[in-house]
């Protein structure tokens, strides 16, 4: 074979492309555990035996924190843990837990990593999500200047319950573009230990969401009352953490997962509506919201079950309740989760039920079970509570806001949220601030790095880039303030199609779509018969006055646009109309006209007119 030509290696140069990172998916957590020792190992022990021995004791103060701390715990989705594995030649413990809508599970496990760097001094360790470092977006208005997203990888460290970040080599040019890698990083951290800054400032912002633990971690859960049925309460009680699949599949459910409750037959049933029991149940409050929003009718094999709503607290439990045994019997239904292994691990135990190798618990063993309730005043958010907790303090008098009787959701959402507020403001009262965010400027910039930057920001015709109209991104913005999409409507035609069990499932619901062609055509016709009671699909009523006003204002509007100096009072009109027009739509729920009314301290008006 003919070497190369110097044209086709630079040809080929050219074509070369490295393969892509892969990105970690939404609602996951990625972290590792690295023994980096101060000290070098005795000449007699193999460096990598020692790594070996002394993550292997990580991994077991790992278990017994965790037995420690999470003995009562529910996971949303999937639990912390640690495995060996190798990554640049070097053994390190790494996880990644996906933690579904609980953001409190991600925040449990980097208290976890916090604990474990202060009980081993040479371990170090890393965690990120799909958002990056995230423990510097917590800290972002106490960074410096040069710690940008496209620099921070590898820098963030955990040691001894403090954060340390890696310095660049000159960090007293405002930007930095120095990028370090892994392996780079670790060999900072062993042999340059005076590039690793410590903030107080940075460090209490960044884990400030730690404040309240370990205390805060049952917090994260909530017990309630439910009546479900005999057979869900076995499980339920066998292992607690099967009811966060169970919600899980109520909450993301789809025609095909509700077949099964859709027969009138409850002979077809796992999970039967009848020898009811009412036992308090753990939840994770992510998934007890989610099982007490969802509007969600009984289904046929339900009818009848649930009680009189005389009695609202008893038709609460038997409500939520369910719903509850509505998800068990989807998820173990639903031929998608057949693979899951706690749904293999609830059908082994049904099957003990149906043999004969367990029975089902009796009245008087359901009695010596727990009976704790606890007090569901964190879900009520009512806007008079909301507005108290913005406005944080009474200006007028400078004392603080007595809270309502109902109160806004628990102490640490206030404090959340009133922190976020007192950030905000902020960031408004910061004249340095431009439309990308503060510029920070730290101790250590000259007056030559202000001028080269800028210079930079000021192209060859003098255009100030950094106040340039971006239109599309205004577009972008725009789209999601009034709770549109921000993409394209259709995805590209040469985007690579999903696995085929997701293409499978979708040409099922298709099919089941069909099925429910009748059902559909149903609900038209009473839609239908409902609009002309109201006199909506009558074509031949008269015309009403706001179309004659709409005529006039839009006559108004090209006569304003025809003659510039003429009065702008019409198209403040129109303005006016057609921001009632948009309160109207939103029928008392939250909108972008009532946000904007909101922000401007003006009271909604209320719609008056005779219906």
């Amino acid at each position: 074979m003919a070497p190369m030509s110097q044209e086709d290696i630079e040809w080929f140069k050219s074509t070369f492309r490295p393969i892509p990172k892969p990105e970690l998916p939404d609602d996951c957590v990625e972290y590792s555990l690295h023994y980096i020792s101060s000290n070098p190992a005795p000449a007699l022990v193999d460096e990598a035996t020692d790594t070996r021995a002394r993550l292997t004791e990580v991994q077991k103060s790992a278990a017994e924190l965790s037995k420690q701390l999470l003995k009562d715990y529910i996971w949303q989705r999937e639990a912390f843990r640690l495995e060996a594995t190798k990554k640049d030649g070097t053994t390190i413990l790494s996880g990644r837990t996906n933690f579904g809508d609980s953001v409190e599970d991600e925040w449990v496990i980097v208290y976890l990593l916090r604990e474990l760097t202060k009980k081993h001094k040479d371990i170090w360790a890393t965690v990120t999500d799909n958002d990056g470092q995230f423990l510097l977006a917590e800290a972002a208005g106490a960074l410096p200047s040069w710690l940008e997203p496209e620099v921070a990888d590898n820098r963030v460290w955990i040691h001894q319950g403090d954060l340390a970040i890696i310095k660049p080599k000159n960090e007293k040019r405002s930007r930095v573009t120095e990028t370090i890698s892994l392996l780079e990083a670790r060999s900072i951290i062993k042999d340059e230990p005076n590039r690793l800054m410590h903030s107080t400032m940075i460090q209490e912002e960044a884990f400030y969401r730690l404040r309240n633990y370990p205390k805060q971690i049952s917090e994260n859960m909530h017990s309630a009352l439910v009546i479900i049925p005999r057979k869900v309460a076995f499980l339920l009680h066998q292992k607690p953490a099967y009811i966060s699949p169970a919600v899980e599949a109520f909450y993301l459910r789809d025609p095909i997962a509700l077949r099964p409750l859709r027969s009138k037959n409850t002979d077809d049933l796992i999970f039967r509506p009848e020898d009811f029991v009412t036992v308090s149940t753990r939840f994770t409050r992510t998934g007890y919201a989610q099982v007490k929003s969802q509007d969600f009718p009984a289904p046929k094999s339900w009818l009848n079950k649930l009680p009189s709503t005389e009695d609202r607290k008893v038709y609460d439990r038997a409500d939520t309740g369910m719903k509850l045994t509505c998800g068990f019997e989807m998820l173990l239904s639903d031929p998608q989760n057949q693979d899951k292994a706690l749904v293999r691990e609830m059908k082994l135990i049904l099957e003990d039920l149906e043999t004969g190798d367990e029975s089902l618990p009796t009245n008087e063993e359901i009695q010596t079970w727990d009976k704790r309730e606890d007090d569901e005043k964190w879900l009520d958010i009512s806007f008079e509570d909301l507005d108290t907790e913005l406005k944080g303090k009474d200006k007028g008098k400078g004392a603080e806001k007595p809270q309502s009787a109902g109160g806004f959701g628990d102490a640490n959402a206030q404090e959340n949220l009133q922190r976020i507020v007192a950030q905000f403001e902020k960031f408004l009262n910061d004249d340095s601030a431009g439309f990308e965010g503060a510029d920070f400027i730290d101790d250590f910039e000259t007056d030559s790095d202000i001028e080269e930057d800028e210079e930079e920001d000021y192209g060859s015709e003098g255009e100030d880039r950094e106040a340039s109209f971006d239109e599309e991104e205004f577009s972008r913005m725009m789209k999601e303030m009034m709770g549109m999409p921000s993409g394209p409507l259709m995805p590209p035609l040469n985007k690579p199609p999903k696995s085929s069990k997701a293409v499978n499932r979708v040409e099922e619901l298709d099919t089941d779509s069909e099925d429910d062609t009748e059902q559909i055509q149903q609900l038209a016709s009473e839609m239908e018969a409902e609009l002309k009671g109201t006199g909506v699909l009558d074509l031949n009523r008269p015309s009403d006055v706001s179309n004659d006003k709409r005529a006039v204002t839009r006559g108004t509007i090209e006569e304003a646009n025809s003659d510039p100096e003429s009065d702008s009072e019409d198209v403040n009109i129109n303005l006016v109309k057609n921001l009632l027009e948009s309160l109207q739509g939103q029928s008392g729920t939250a909108g972008p006209a009532g946000n904007m009314l909101s922000m401007m301290k003006l009271p909604m008006p209320k719609d008056d007119r005779p219906r």
